[in-house]
């Protein structure tokens, strides 16, 4: 979900350091932006393959040279030289090296992701149920009870919401402010999460939306990320108050569960290809 959102580098959510260079990344949700630091004499197939395990970079780098000379060469030896102020592409299958005695610095908009990470360390795809969790009203909930109340009510939202998490075995992966992701390692988990957290929020007077989606994404440590959260977002966006939707991958992982849906029709979601089949549970 799109939000006003800003991060610095001197705040990174990682610092990744490799030999003769620094990679700094900050996160926008799902989008990741990393400050490349590459010192004088460093090269690619010298000090990054090692760690890559491949003959040449297969990251696809889009980006910006902020300082220095980078040469870079493809399979094909198709060569070019990045210097400042260059806006630059590098498909996948190059080498690279920096030039004179200046740090190449650059900032890296597409594949910086897991650049000069070892292998283990790099994100695994898992399948996983998401909950995400938006409390209705919120802009004219906070402006009618003001700045300190209100964030006492969230903070007492997000206890909640981290108890009944923890109850059904799942973990949180995100908090939007007035809302939270939460990953399970199964839909029925995530269901029941969900019935149990609407009346506990009710308790505080708060009304929320729901939506469960079920799919593969990429964890890696305490984050999650990949399409299955967009897809879970979008839904939650059609859901009432208090209502629960999921979709139809979940309602079909569900059948002959004692959990009861009803169809809710097809949907063309945001930046999602395809309508999609949405059911509201029941009860």
């Amino acid at each position: 979900m799109a939000r006003l959102q800003r991060k610095r580098f001197e705040q990174p959510v990682e610092i990744r350091h490799f030999p003769h260079g620094q990679l700094d990344i900050v996160e926008l949700d799902d989008v990741v932006v990393g400050r490349m630091t590459h010192e004088p004499g460093w090269r690619w197939s010298v000090h990054v393959r090692p760690i890559a395990g491949t003959d040449r970079c297969q990251y696809h780098h889009v980006g910006y040279t902020i300082q220095g000379r980078l040469h870079t060469q493809l399979e094909d030896g198709a060569e070019m030289i990045l210097e400042a102020g260059d806006v630059f592409e590098l498909p996948p299958g190059h080498d690279a090296w920096v030039e004179g005695d200046e740090n190449w610095v650059a900032l890296d908009f597409a594949g910086v992701r897991s650049y000069a990470q070892p292998a283990d360390q790099r994100g695994q795809r898992v399948l996983a149920s998401l909950l995400f969790s938006d409390i209705v009203g919120s802009t004219a909930l906070a402006e009618r009870l003001g700045s300190a109340a209100w964030h006492e009510r969230v903070g007492q939202h997000n206890e909640r919401a981290q108890a009944v998490v923890d109850r059904f075995q799942g973990r949180i992966v995100d908090f939007t402010g007035d809302g939270f992701a939460a990953s399970f390692d199964g839909a029925e988990r995530a269901i029941r999460a969900a019935l149990t957290f609407r009346p506990w929020v009710n308790e505080l007077d708060l009304h929320v939306r729901m939506a469960v989606h079920t799919g593969e994404v990429e964890s890696q440590g305490s984050r999650v990320r990949g399409l299955p959260l967009h897809i879970a977002s979008r839904i939650m966006n059609l859901a009432g108050p208090d209502e629960i939707l999921v979709s139809g991958t979940v309602h079909d992982l569900l059948d002959g569960s004692e959990l009861s849906f009803s169809d809710r029709g097809r949907h063309e979601l945001k930046g999602v290809s395809g309508a999609r089949q949405v059911f509201a549970v029941d009860g």
